[in-house]
């Protein structure tokens, strides 16, 4: 997997916005790629490109996360059930709950940490 964070991602206090979120990530042939775009109070924004077949394997977050997939199919795995991931879908993961991401087809997903210890 690949992180990158753009020039500027760690924001100042007030109203942050992006344009065309979805093309901030390109999707890597066999790769899983992250960026993160947004570091506001309170939240770290990070995106996620999978092309097809990609796993991420049972891992945890230290705070609350919300998923949501931008374009394509996802599987996620968590809680003892398996929920598709597709766009207009909202997850919602409690801190620490191991879970498991694979992509069905070629996807980007945006991923939003609550954590009231970020700050800008």
């Amino acid at each position: 997997m690949t992180e990158d964070t753009p020039s500027g991602a760690a924001a100042k206090p007030g109203m942050h916005d992006l344009t065309d979120v979805a093309s901030l990530v390109e999707i890597q042939p066999d790769a899983t790629v992250s960026w993160t775009v947004l570091q506001a109070e309170g939240a770290r924004v990070v995106l996620f490109s999978f092309d097809a077949g990609q796993v991420l394997t049972e891992h945890t977050a230290a705070v609350p996360a919300l998923l949501q997939v931008l374009d394509g199919h996802l599987r996620i795995t968590a809680d003892g059930r398996t929920v598709d991931l597709v766009p207009g879908r909202l997850v919602h993961l409690a801190a620490r709950l191991p879970h498991a991401l694979e992509a069905v087809e070629p996807s980007r997903l945006q991923l939003t940490m609550l954590d009231p210890r970020v700050q800008g």
